[in-house]
């Protein structure tokens, strides 16, 4: 790049910034002015709502473009925090559509200085649908339930200061820059660990989103920068030895059916199957043996992996446990990526490696035949760490700073209660060596 072009760049982006600060003040300049508007009048607009929820992008988390848009962000939030950030929302009512109560007027001032609400809504008593549409952008934007309601989460997010959503912007930016700077692929995947979704981009243009389970707190998801070697179809899991000696034996020695009835065969070091029942499952030590799960329905991985190198050997994978996509914080597995509806994301990935249509990977799937596909072509594998980032103009996404990374403990917001695994039971990718 020239110096000229260089610089031209730069004054734009300064521009921009000042744009943004300008845009902030006004935007509170308007609230403190605000008129108050009576209730339920014509403010009562469904579709308004349903527009302020989208905040959703077909631009990538790691597009350059997204450098931008965080600057932007962080201009904006400068401009906040220094006339006085936003108001602490303490309702004593519950909020929601159809509620009437001195307390949403503090949550109208608070929605409209971060942009979640027009201005020209007012600031009356009444949660009507402008509010609504707003809590709901607003919970849209921080990876919560879009339901409208003011439960306790929506709450720890709003009431989060200005002056650390501006740090914590500051953090993101640097992470972001510090990713995109290297030349990504013209086909990647990204897992952005903090919101457990992962993005399949092609040409810096979302091609598919795919909800995830990432790393819980006590076995976190690294950061990872590979390239996808192989897919494998109906792959074999082979447990741990800390899984055999916690989980297993005491199993077996309950129900010494519990192997036959899971697909979990015994294979000594000479690649021999062995019995079940003729070993000593009371002995003081575990078996030295490979206890390897058939592929299957039943499999911890179900029906697909996706491999590439990495020096913690995680991988990403299906799951027999579906129901657990469903649940708010997916944090809960021991390092490894679990993909919901991973069958459209392998699809992608083998859409330049021939002989691979969707119908064929079904077939193979249904064979139960373990089979391992080298990758023709170049698809990066990027799993990151970004907690607050902008892929859209005038929309800033953050989410729950679950491994405490962002220098400020109430940017971990206490959404993760629960999610630790319970003692005993068996995690599904506890396999971190990949096995075939």
């Amino acid at each position: 790049m020239s110096r000229r072009a260089l610089l031209r760049g730069a004054a734009v982006a300064g521009v921009a910034a000042l744009a943004g600060q300008a845009a902030a003040q006004t935007a509170i300049d308007d609230v403190i002015n605000a008129p108050r508007r009576g209730n339920w009048d014509d403010q009562f607009d469904a579709q308004v709502s349903r527009a302020n929820a989208n905040v959703v992008s077909n631009t990538p988390i790691l597009s350059p473009s997204n450098v931008m848009h965080v600057q932007q962000a962080i201009a904006n939030y400068q401009a906040i925090v220094a006339n006085g950030g936003w108001p602490q929302v303490n309702p004593g009512v519950k909020l929601q559509l159809g509620a009437i109560d001195p307390s949403v007027q503090v949550l109208r001032q608070r929605l409209m200085i971060s942009g979640d609400l027009p201005r020209s809504a007012g600031l009356s008593n009444s949660f009507d649908t402008y509010v609504d549409g707003a809590v709901k952008r607003f919970q849209a934007r921080h990876g919560l339930p879009d339901d409208g309601v003011l439960g306790e989460f929506t709450l720890k997010a709003l009431n989060v200061p200005a002056d650390t959503r501006l740090m914590q912007l500051n953090v993101n930016l640097q992470r972001l820059q510090d990713v995109v700077s290297k030349q990504l692929e013209a086909r990647y995947i990204m897992v952005n660990i903090p919101a457990a979704y992962v993005e399949a981009v092609e040409n810096d243009r979302v091609a598919l989103r795919n909800t995830a389970i990432v790393g819980r707190i006590s076995r976190p998801s690294p950061l990872v920068s590979s390239k996808v070697s192989d897919i494998i179809l109906n792959p074999y899991w082979t447990a741990p030895r800390s899984i055999v000696e916690k989980d297993i034996v005491p199993l077996m020695q309950k129900d010494p059916t519990y192997l036959a009835r899971n697909s979990i065969r015994l294979i000594d070091g000479n690649g021999n199957e062995v019995a079940p029942e003729t070993v000593d499952w009371f002995a003081p030590k575990a078996p030295n043996l490979m206890f390897r799960q058939d592929p299957g329905k039943i499999n911890a991985m179900s029906a697909t992996k996706i491999n590439f190198p990495s020096p913690e050997a995680v991988y990403m994978h299906d799951t027999p446990t579906q129901g657990l996509f469903n649940k708010l914080m997916r944090f809960e597995s021991s390092g490894c990526v679990r993909v919901q509806n991973v069958r459209d994301l392998i699809v992608w990935v083998l859409k330049y490696t021939p002989g691979w249509s969707r119908q064929q990977i079904e077939q193979v799937i249904a064979s139960r035949v373990n089979t391992p596909i080298p990758v023709s072509d170049e698809v990066g594998v990027h799993w990151v760490y970004l907690t607050a980032w902008s892929a859209k103009d005038n929309v800033v996404q953050f989410r729950d700073d679950i491994y405490q990374l962002d220098g400020n403990v109430q940017l971990a917001l206490e959404t993760n209660i629960g999610v630790e695994q319970v003692a005993g039971s068996i995690s599904v990718d506890d396999d971190l060596v990949p096995q075939q």
